[in-house]
């Protein structure tokens, strides 16, 4: 008589899976480790790119440009940016403004940076209102691809600035500014685009108010009729 269960005398299924021993157990531990590294690599691979993303869209790189230009320590005391608009010019276009304090005097500080802007490609762009008001100091106007640079050098502000609602009455006793102040010189560079200063645009011959005449002519209900201006 054979017994009805299969299996031998020891009780063990033949056909069973061994049990897991220190083997398997090492398998288990290696496949941990390569699902580890391999996560690591995905968030590494997609972590890095978006970090650069998102410096490059927060940081204007027109500001880096500027940072690169040759220009003496002495020059770029104190730098302060501003940055309005819209990079890609959805309403407003991006408009970059940044400003020197250098320690040395206009004429001085007004040579080095344009000798800095020639180097890098810059060229002197002789236009029309440059500048649009008159100003002190030295003001010049620069091209380079689709940029325009406005190189506005001048004598820094030693007054300080008077709060609003404050009557502008001088003080009994004249404070003489101390040692050392009210020295150097200040740089503004302002950079827009080409596309969006008014400048790169055709600009009218004369003005309209000194002819005495409508720049507007008024179109008769004749067709072939010859065009009428509207009386002065």
């Amino acid at each position: 008589m054979r017994p009805a269960t299969g299996g031998d005398a020891s009780g063990v299924d033949p056909d069973a899976p061994a049990a897991a021993g220190p083997r398997g157990r090492s398998g288990e531990r290696r496949r941990l480790r390569l699902g580890l590294l391999v996560l690591v690599s995905v968030v590494l691979l997609g972590a890095l790119p978006l970090y650069f993303g998102m410096r490059t869209l927060s940081r204007d790189p027109v500001f880096d440009t500027l940072d690169e230009l040759a220009v003496p320590g002495w020059a770029t005391a104190k730098t302060v940016d501003n940055v309005s608009g819209s990079r890609w010019c959805l309403q407003d276009c991006r408009l970059r403004e940044r400003t020197v304090e250098s320690d040395r005097a206009t004429e001085e500080t007004a040579r080095v940076y344009e000798q800095a802007l020639r180097t890098e490609g810059w060229r002197r762009w002789e236009v029309t209102r440059c500048p649009e008001q008159p100003a002190k100091g030295s003001y010049t106007c620069w091209r380079r691809d689709e940029l325009t640079l406005d190189l506005w050098v001048r004598e820094p502000t030693c007054a300080a600035p008077q709060a609003s609602g404050d009557p502008a009455v001088p003080p009994a006793t004249p404070v003489p500014p101390a040692a050392g102040e009210c020295t150097g010189s200040l740089v503004s560079v302002k950079v827009r685009n080409a596309i969006d200063d008014e400048r790169t645009r055709p600009q009218p011959s004369t003005d309209p108010s000194l002819t005495g005449e409508d720049p507007f002519p008024t179109i008769t209900d004749d067709p072939l009729g010859e065009l009428t201006r509207s009386p002065s």
